[in-house]
Formats: structure tokens, C-alpha cells, sequence
């Protein structure tokens, strides 16, 4: 499902400006830096995070080279992660493309996600953008926090409903509501409204991060069946913590420890995810999904009627119905 006109009509002058002015920042006389850079630019995915500042800085006031610079610390931190993050789950395609360590081996990709990431923070000291830079220096922290309250839970398999929406505020909400933030705090908007746009880009993230985890036990394979990959990686999310808080104790017990144990088998992995499905998890799941769209929404009407609201309304519901 791709990104409606609605979306990016408000905001198309500003986005095809943003290319050229994040490739600039990014040129560097080391050869092998610039065929990297090159590589990774060619596959840029929607953008989502960089149309975010730019609408939140439209709904605020009028964008400004603040708002550029804004939008490109964000990228550039969020590539970052993304790269650093292939590192770690030796992942080796990203959207069926290879990942810069599949290419390039790990060593560097660390090197050139360090890169990117001293490259956007540079940029907003240059630029003078404190409070840009706090905004997302505070997403960074968060993030990290997330990444291994996730990974010690997983080793122990004792994430509540509570934890999980902890984890995904840090590891996603977090750097969706950098972007809001960053975007209002750009064209030097009052503190209410920044205030407002940051718990509007938390339930945004949250909503999201809810989608990607249902993704799990609808995407399929190349033969038709679920991935299951959460529960390859041992991660709890919210379909499978409801189902687990609600069956008997003896059916928690077996399906703990099949994750514990058998979680790289497709036979037994199939076996939790029809058990979470049949178990209602999926349900509870989208409704929950659901509730912080709406809350999202509730937000954003507090605004005054725009061009960028209207596409920020549209945004929100595009991340409750996207197919990927």
C-alpha cells in the first residue's frame, strides 16, 4: 500500500528539496564512503520519518533550513540504526536488498553507521540546533534502553503488557515523536503545540510498532505460511503476552517452553501461532491497535483544519492499514 497524495501534496515541495540537501551533507572525500553512501540512497524506503518533520512543521508554522537540517538528523540517525541494527541480527537483506554488511562486512558497516550518526549530530551543532539535537539525542538514549530491556526479557520470557508497551515506546515511539518534536521545534512553535505533536508522535509510534508486531502472524512466506519471526527470535509481543495472560496454567507452561526450546522449529513455531490466533491474541491486538490510533487522532483535533492536518489524519490511518 503506498503513501496516499493526500499525504504528500502539503509537503511535496519540501520533500523533493530534502534529497538533495541530505545527499550534500553527506559527501566525504574517503571513495569507498561515497559508493556506500551512493548504495544506501538507492534504496531509501518511504521516507515516513523525514514527511513527519516537515508536516509537523506545516502544521506549526512555515519550514524553514531549520526544518531541513530537522529532517535530515533524523534520517540520518534513523539510518543509522538500521544499519547498526542489520550488524546485530545478522541480517543480510533488508526489503529484499542486501544489507550494507552483507556487502561490505560488518566492521564497516559499524564504521559507516557511526558515520551517519557523527554526521547528523555535527550538522545540528553547525546549524545551531540545540533543541533539535536534545529531541533526538533523548530518541537515541531511549532506543538503546529499549533494544536491551528487550533482548533481557527475552532471555527470560517475563515481559507483561505493562513492559511490552515500555519497550515499544523506547525502541519505536520515541523517534516517531522526535520527529513531531523536531519538526514544531523548527519553526519555533509555542510549547503547547510542540508539547501536543510529542504524545501525538508517541501514540503514532505505538500505534506502528502494534502493526509491525500483528505483521508476524499475517505476512507470509513464499509458500504461503506465517513467518513467525518474533517467536524465532524469542520476542514477546502483545498478541502472544494476551494469550498467555489469559489461558490456564498448563497451556502457558507448554507454550513457554516451546519458545524456550524449539523456537527455530517451523513445525512448532506454526504451532504458537495458531494457538495465539485461536486464542484470540489477534483480536485483542488490533483493538488495542486501534484504541491508540484514535488516541493519535484525538490529538490532532485539537488543531486548527489544514492541508498538513488532513494529511497527518491521513497518515495515521495509512499506518493501521499498510500491507507492509
Amino acid at each position: 500500500m503506498a503513501i496516499s497524495n493526500i499525504i504528500k501534496k502539503p509537503i511535496k515541495e519540501e520533500m523533493s528539496q530534502f534529497e538533495p540537501f541530505f545527499k550534500e551533507q553527506l559527501k566525504s572525500k574517503i571513495p569507498l564512503l561515497g559508493i556506500i553512501t551512493n548504495y544506501i540512497l538507492r534504496r531509501k524506503g518511504k521516507q515516513m520519518r523525514p514527511m513527519l518533520v516537515f508536516l509537523s512543521a506545516k502544521l506549526t508554522g512555515k519550514s524553514s533550513e531549520s526544518t531541513y537540517v530537522a529532517a535530515t538528523l533524523i534520517e540520518l540517525l534513523h539510518t543509522a540504526t538500521l544499519i547498526h541494527d542489520d550488524v546485530v541480527d545478522e541480517t543480510y537483506q533488508r526489503r529484499g536488498v542486501f544489507s550494507v554488511n552483507a556487502l561490505w562486512k560488518s566492521k564497516i558497516a559499524v564504521l559507516v553507521g557511526d558515520y551517519f550518526l557523527s554526521r547528523g549530530l555535527s550538522l545540528a551543532l553547525e546549524k545551531d540546533q540545540i533543541g533539535v539535537l536534545k529531541a533526538v539525542s533523548e530518541a537515541v538514549t531511549s532506543m538503546a534502553e529499549g533494544e536491551l530491556l528487550q533482548i533481557e526479557k527475552s532471555r527470560k520470557l517475563d515481559i507483561t503488557e505493562e513492559v511490552y508497551y515500555d519497550i515499544i515506546t523506547k525502541k519505536t515511539a520515541t523517534l516517531i515523536a522526535a520527529c513531531t518534536t523536531a519538526g514544531a521545534l523548527s519553526v519555533n512553535a509555542d510549547q503547547d503545540k510542540i508539547d501536543l505533536l510529542k504524545q501525538f508522535g508517541i501514540y503514532l509510534g505505538i500505534t506502528f510498532q502494534i502493526k509491525d508486531d500483528l505483521f508476524d502472524y499475517e505476512k507470509t512466506d513464499l509458500i504461503g505460511k506465517p513467518t513467525g519471526n518474533d517467536i524465532r527470535e524469542k520476542k514477546m509481543t502483545l498478541p502472544l503476552i494476551y494469550v498467555l495472560n489469559t489461558c490456564d496454567k498448563k497451556d502457558k507452561k507448554h507454550i513457554l517452553a516451546t519458545i524456550r526450546k524449539h523456537h527455530k522449529n517451523d513445525k512448532k513455531v506454526a504451532e504458537v501461532l495458531d494457538f495465539v490466533r485461536k486464542s484470540g491474541g489477534i483480536e485483542y491486538t488490533f483493538d488495542k491497535m486501534i484504541h491508540y490510533r484514535d488516541k493519535a487522532l484525538e490529538v490532532l483535533n485539537q488543531f486548527e483544519d489544514s492541508e498538513a492536518k488532513e494529511a497527518m489524519i491521513e497518515l495515521v490511518h495509512y499506518t493501521t492499514e499498510r500491507k507492509k
